[in-house]
């Protein structure tokens, strides 16, 4: 009966499919055992009839063939099953034609200009490309799966180019799921985009290493899907176990990988629900990099108000100093007038309602030079003092055109000068000093209207008075 004939779930679909997967690997084991054993009585029959000599490896051939290079860099089956026929080898050496320009040296001092070869295999170029069925038939033809003239596999190559189907096939027929690049990564390290996760499944199914380190920085898998913004990765690894707390050779556990990622306005979002998912699994949200920089200074340099305020409420320390002496308070200003779609000011704002350091009053001409174009970050920095001394100085920090731009604000501002605060605004300076430390635990609970509750929390008017 066809297999169309009956209504699969995807599970009972994913159960076929592993099953298909394992009676080909048993396939492909007894044919290496039978090769193996064919070879070994070859030799054995060698060394009966011959003294005793040094052992050699054959060396996999080197081809310079153009017409299998194009048969094979253009996924051309057919021609593909003519170059490679039953009984030959497909371990060969590809050498391609041309790639970069560089300068070689020659011996004796002599450089010349070449071309620069990067020595790969059948297996690589079409692994890397997507030719899954050129791929099948050169493992059946007894490529060797693990060769790695050019310093990676062929898994390394699928894995880096997002190939599940190849990643697969490579698997199924031995391919070393924790193979060691040149450069001190396994393949698992290289599924660093979203739509690489497929073959990362397959890794993991074929047991892939999930705290693996690469050689030079010590990072995990997670370090990476973390550092990339992949939260169905950082799930999935999870999943199977992954250390959240890990250090790399910098200090970053993927928490602090991923805070100190620069992330662009949509990707926000997507940051802020893999901190969660890793918070949530026990990631320590106080562990420091080696300059001492925490979560939260990284959150706020990047200007992820989502994430600052989940830091915040789950206890992150808001004054911790990193080893420049910069409270996260610094970090958020420093970089405020580059990050205005990122609403700069509720990362100020939160800063404050948690407790942080202010900006000593002398400085605040300096602050308003830097953040003037954020009238609403300025707004919520002097709502943090109850008297403000505001002089001339204060009227040259700000830009003329900013002025122009945001002139009811600043004339707000500048009319301090001749003006004392409000005593609406003294009331809330007195009840927010006195609630310091407590204020987003019990401000919300107090019987008052709403909008009095988000003017204690300094809740943005336009002006200030």
């Amino acid at each position: 009966m066809s297999r169309g004939s009956f209504v699969f779930s995807s599970n009972a679909l994913r159960s076929l499919q592993l099953d298909e997967d394992m009676l080909e690997r048993h396939k492909n084991k007894q044919r290496l055992a039978t090769q193996y054993l064919l070879s070994y009585a070859l030799k054995k029959e060698g060394l009966d009839r011959t003294p005793l000599k040094s052992s050699f490896v054959p060396k996999p051939a080197v081809c310079r063939d153009v017409v299998i290079q194009n048969a094979l860099y253009t996924g051309n089956l057919e021609a593909t099953q003519r170059l490679f026929p039953r009984g030959s080898t497909a371990s060969l050496i590809i050498e391609p034609q041309g790639g970069e320009m560089r300068w070689v040296a020659r011996g004796e001092g002599l450089w010349s200009l070449t071309y620069e070869q990067e020595l790969t295999t059948p297996l690589h170029i079409t692994a890397g490309r997507g030719f899954a069925e050129c791929l099948k038939l050169l493992l059946q033809r007894g490529a060797t799966v693990d060769l790695a003239p050019g310093g990676i596999t062929a898994l390394h190559e699928s894995c880096a180019h997002c190939e599940p189907e190849c990643t697969r096939l490579l698997l199924v027929h031995g391919a070393n799921a924790n193979a060691v690049s040149e450069d001190g990564r396994m393949p698992l390290h290289l599924c660093s985009n979203p739509e690489s996760l497929e073959c990362a499944k397959y890794l993991l199914e074929y047991g892939a290493a999930i705290n693996g380190r690469t050689v030079d920085e010590d990072d995990t898998p997670l370090h990476v899907a973390a550092r990339n913004g992949l939260v169905d990765h950082v799930e999935l690894y999870l999943r199977y176990g992954a250390t959240v707390d890990k250090k790399n050779d910098e200090g970053l556990t993927p928490l602090n990988a991923a805070c100190s990622q620069p992330q662009e306005l949509q990707d926000v979002r997507r940051y802020f629900n893999l901190c969660k998912m890793l918070m949530k699994a026990g990631a320590d949200i106080h562990t420091s990099d080696q300059d001492k920089h925490t979560p939260l200074h990284m959150a706020c340099k990047n200007v992820n108000a989502d994430l600052v305020e989940l830091l915040l409420a789950s206890g992150a320390c808001v004054n911790d100093m990193d080893y420049g002496g910069e409270a996260p308070m610094h970090n958020i200003l420093k970089v405020a007038c580059y990050k205005l779609a990122h609403s700069p000011e509720r990362v100020v704002r939160a800063l404050l309602n948690y407790g942080s350091i202010r900006v000593w009053p002398g400085a605040l001409p300096v602050v308003l030079r830097h953040c003037s174009q954020s009238p609403r970050t300025i707004e919520v920095l002097l709502n943090a003092y109850s008297h403000l001394k505001v002089t001339d100085t204060w009227v040259e920090s700000v830009p003329p055109e900013v002025f122009e731009e945001h002139k009811e604000f600043y004339e707000s501002v500048f009319s301090l000068a001749r003006t004392p605060r409000s005593l609406q605004h003294l009331s809330r300076c007195k009840l927010r000093s006195f609630l310091e430390g407590r204020l987003n635990k019990v401000v919300p609970r107090l019987d008052l209207p709403t909008f009095i509750k988000n003017y204690l929390l300094l809740d943005y008017r336009g002006y200030v008075h």
